[in-house]
């Protein structure tokens, strides 16, 4: 079992930053690559950025890359997903996950959810 804590949420203006971090507790956590998802109301939750275990490879969605930085520091158990540039449509609730196999960006690839964290984008 892999227990995930999300932290980091708010709200913010347009143009602002936020960091997410995500704190993991069970299982090695360097052991899993990990992934952010986003889910706004009513909408399916959606991909937005992956890290490999060592973090040497990461992926972004498209509406996010150049914007969003994924990281990780296996020493603290944590990843991190920094938000730069935020606009309205980032608005959702961010959950971290644990990668268990399959490509990346698939919801079903990930065995380990987080409870999430409410990130709201004002104008």
């Amino acid at each position: 079992q892999v227990q995930l804590v999300e932290s980091g949420g708010g709200l913010v203006q347009a143009g602002g930053s936020l960091r997410l971090s995500c704190a993991a507790s069970g299982r090695t956590f360097s052991n899993y690559a990990m992934g952010w998802f986003r889910q706004a109301p009513g909408k399916e939750r959606e991909f937005v950025a992956a890290i490999t275990w060592s973090g040497g490879d990461t992926y972004y969605a498209d509406s996010v890359k150049g914007r969003f930085t994924i990281s990780r520091d296996n020493a603290k158990d944590t990843v991190y997903l920094q938000m730069n540039s935020l606009k309205l449509e980032d608005t959702a609730v961010y959950y971290c996950a644990a990668h268990y196999s399959g490509g990346y960006r698939r919801t079903g690839s990930y065995n380990y959810w987080g409870q999430g964290t409410q990130v709201t984008v004002s104008s």
